[in-house]
């Protein structure tokens, strides 16, 4: 990396991702200028990404229950405001844009997922973000790098989605099943590092950012469980039961997602990033 500062900006404040980004980059105060900026009513223009070198845009819409009302905002956001701010940041001069997309494009529930995967999203926050990564694509060039994240579940501490649904289990029950399977997640601590390797390397391309290894969901509970001094006791009893559950949030739980074991990131290893998640180390 040049010993020059790398000026960054970040589209879309309060965004969990964004924040801790922002957070993790100020550690390296003689290395990256780093601002955030709040995306909610913004029409942006080339002159709002002037000063910067790198735009990292975060800005969308999930965790919200998809309605036929709400279904556009998935689309003016994560659609149609990533295109507005790449083509902004291309115009101004920015060197290299990073958005952050996801596994959802792929529409699995279950699964092993390769780059040579074909997208086929199932609901409009997929297609969303499928729809801004196709566009933006054309935009690249040899003078506008574009790297297309699509992280697996993204955990640490004070995060959202579906962590907090296992953390319930792993602090209010006194038994969980010992269900073997395999899911790609990262670490949030992880996920800014390789977002971090991206700039200093100025990658383009299309990445699965995730930990050095797969997580078993039974693994997760039980070391949540010992973070916060509770005993937990994994049983198989329910294991033919799982098996045969065609209830969604059942596969979403036990069932195998993975990703290729590419674009890994080993900083913080599993247990420590429990024990951080927790606010126990």
């Amino acid at each position: 990396m040049s010993q020059t500062k790398k000026r960054v900006l970040i589209t879309g404040a309060n965004s969990y991702i964004g924040d801790s980004f922002r957070q993790y980059l100020e550690q390296y105060p003689q290395s990256y200028d780093v601002n955030i900026i709040d995306t909610i009513g913004w029409n942006p223009v080339p002159d709002d990404f002037r000063d910067y070198d790198v735009v990292f845009n975060v800005a969308g819409i999930a965790h919200i229950r998809e309605t036929d009302e709400n279904r556009h905002l998935y689309y003016d956001v994560n659609r149609d405001l990533a295109i507005k701010i790449a083509k902004a940041a291309k115009s101004s001069g920015v060197k290299q844009l990073i958005l952050l997309s996801s596994m959802s494009v792929y529409g699995l529930t279950v699964g092993h997922i390769t780059k040579s995967t074909l997208p086929r999203p199932v609901n409009a926050y997929g297609q969303s973000k499928l729809q801004a990564d196709t566009e933006i694509e054309t935009l690249a060039d040899d003078t506008f790098r574009f790297v297309c994240l699509r992280p697996p579940m993204v955990y640490g501490k004070n995060c959202k989605g579906n962590y907090q649904l296992l953390r319930k289990f792993a602090l209010k029950s006194p038994l969980f099943p010992k269900y073997v399977n395999k899911r790609s997640m990262v670490f949030i601590g992880n996920l800014c590092e390789f977002v971090k390797e991206c700039i200093d390397l100025e990658r383009s391309g299309m990445f699965f950012p995730q930990n050095a290894e797969y997580t078993v969901t039974s693994e997760m509970v039980r070391l949540i469980a010992e973070a916060n001094g509770k005993k937990i006791r994994l049983t198989g009893a329910f294991n033919p039961a799982i098996k045969i559950a065609p209830v969604n949030v059942v596969k979403k739980v036990f069932g195998s997602l993975t990703y290729e074991l590419t674009d890994t990131v080993g900083k913080y290893g599993f247990a420590d990033s429990i024990r951080m998640t927790e606010g126990k180390l």
